[in-house]
C-alpha cells in the first residue's frame, strides 16, 4: 500500500554520495554484530526454498529452537521485513522468528527476477504462504507457529488463521488490515478533511478524482492514494523517515542493488491490489478456532485503527486481546518494537507455551 512513496525512497538511497557510502557501510558492520547469534541451541539460517515452483527467500533466526515459532507474513505488497532485522533483534531471545520474501518481493525476486516469479495473484500468494507454513513445521519439527502479520499481510493472515487454525498456535496482527467490501469510507472522508485543513488543495484534487470506492481503483491508484495519506500525516511520514528508510539504508542484509530491487518488487507487486478491494471480512467469517489478538498503533491512518478494533470486537475466539501501541501509526511493531515485544510476552507467549 506504500509502494509509491518506498520506491522513490529506495531509488535515491541507491544513489547516495560517498560519504554516505562510508556511514552506511560503519552502520551496516554494527548492525551485523548485533546480528550475530552464537548461543549453543540458536539458529541462523538463511537461504532459497522452492515454493509453488519457484526459489523463495526464508530467513529462520532465534536463540533459543526450544522458543515458540513465529511466521511473519509482510506487507506491501512486496515490502520485506527483513530489512527490519536489527531493530527487532531483541525477539530473537524469546521466539524463533521465520522471516519470508514473498514472490515478487526482495530477494526472490532478485533471485528469479521479474520474469521468473510466475503468476503474482492473491490466491498464489496465498497457497505460498500454506506451503512456507508447512515448510516450517517439518524444518523446525514443530506442529504449530504464532502467525504474525502486519499491514497488507494481514489480509493473507485473517484467511490463513481463519482456514487453517490447526497449523497456527495463534493470530496475532498488527497494522492490521480490514477490508469491508466498501461499505466504510471515513478513513476517506478524514483524508479529504485533514487535506483540506492542511490547505493542500493538488493533494485533495487527486483524492477527490481517485473517489472513496476502492473496488474501482487502479493499482496505480493504490499507491497514489496510500503516498498521500502516509506524506500528509506528520506522525506516519516521521515513521517512515526514522523506522523504514533508516531500516532499508543499514540493513546488513541488503546491498545497494537489493534496494533497487526492493523497489522494484513493491511496483510490480501493485497488481495484486485490485483483486483485494471488494473482500469483506464480516462476510468471510469472524470466527477463529484459535488464540486471536491484534495489537495496533493507535493512530493509524492506513489501516485505520477504528475499523480494526471494529471487526476484533465481533471476532469470537477461545482467548483473544486487543491492544493500542501508543505514539505510533502504520508500522507500529517496528517503531515501538520493545512494546511490541512485551505484548508478545505477557499476552501471546502465554497461551502458546501454557505457561502463564
Amino acid at each position: 500500500m506504500l509502494s509509491a512513496i518506498l520506491i522513490a525512497s529506495a531509488t535515491a538511497l541507491a544513489a547516495p554520495a560517498a560519504g554516505a557510502l562510508g556511514h552506511r557501510r560503519l552502520k551496516q558492520a554494527a548492525n551485523a554484530r548485533l546480528m550475530r547469534i552464537d548461543t549453543p541451541n540458536g539458529v541462523d539460517e538463511q537461504g532459497f526454498v522452492r515454493i509453488g515452483g519457484i526459489e523463495q527467500w526464508i530467513s529462520v533466526r532465534g536463540e533459543d529452537r526450544a522458543n515458540p515459532v513465529m511466521l511473519e507474513i509482510h506487507g506491501g505488497p512486496g515490502a520485506s521485513n527483513a530489512i527490519h532485522g536489527p531493530r527487532t533483534r531483541a525477539w530473537e531471545k524469546h521466539f524463533t522468528i521465520v522471516r519470508w520474501d514473498m514472490r515478487g518481493t526482495g530477494k526472490t525476486l532478485g533471485r528469479g527476477g521479474a520474469a521468473g516469479q510466475g503468476e503474482l495473484s492473491f490466491a498464489r500468494l496465498y497457497e505460498d504462504a500454506v506451503e512456507v507454513t508447512r515448510h516450517v513445521h517439518d524444518r523446525l519439527g514443530v506442529d504449530r507457529v504464532v502467525l504474525v502479520a502486519n499491514s497488507f499481510g494481514s489480509a493473507f493472515g485473517l484467511r490463513l488463521a481463519r482456514r487453517h487454525p490447526h497449523l497456527y498456535s495463534a493470530y496475532v496482527g498488527t497494522d492490521q488490515n480490514i477490508h469491508d467490501g466498501g461499505r466504510d469510507d471515513r478513513a476517506h472522508r478524514a483524508l479529504l478533511a485533514r487535506l483540506r485543513a492542511a490547505g493542500k488543495r493538488k493533494e485533495l484534487a487527486a483524492v477527490e478524482k481517485i473517489g472513496p470506492d476502492a473496488r474501482a481503483w487502479t493499482a496505480e491508484q493504490y499507491g497514489a492514494y496510500a503516498k498521500i495519506v502516509a506524506t500528509t500525516d506528520p506522525l506516519t511520514l516521521r515513521t517512515m523517515k526514522s523506522v523504514v528508510m533508516k531500516s532499508l539504508w543499514f540493513s546488513p542484509l541488503h546491498s545497494l542493488r537489493e534496494l533497487g530491487t526492493l523497489g522494484k518488487g513493491m511496483k510490480l507487486s501493485e497488481q495484486i491490489l485490485p483483486a483485494t478491494a471488494a473482500f469483506d471480512d464480516w462476510a468471510d467469517g469472524t470466527r477463529f478456532d484459535l488464540p486471536f489478538f491484534v495489537f495496533q498503533g493507535d493512530q493509524d491512518v492506513l489501516t485505520p485503527t477504528d475499523r480494526a478494533r471494529s471487526f476484533f470486537d465481533d471476532v469470537q475466539a477461545p482467548v483473544k486481546d486487543f491492544a493500542l501501541i501508543e505514539d505510533a501509526a502504520h508500522f507500529a511493531s517496528f517503531r515501538h518494537p520493545e512494546r511490541f515485544l512485551d505484548l508478545m510476552l505477557t499476552k501471546v507467549r502465554p497461551v502458546v507455551t501454557g505457561r502463564r
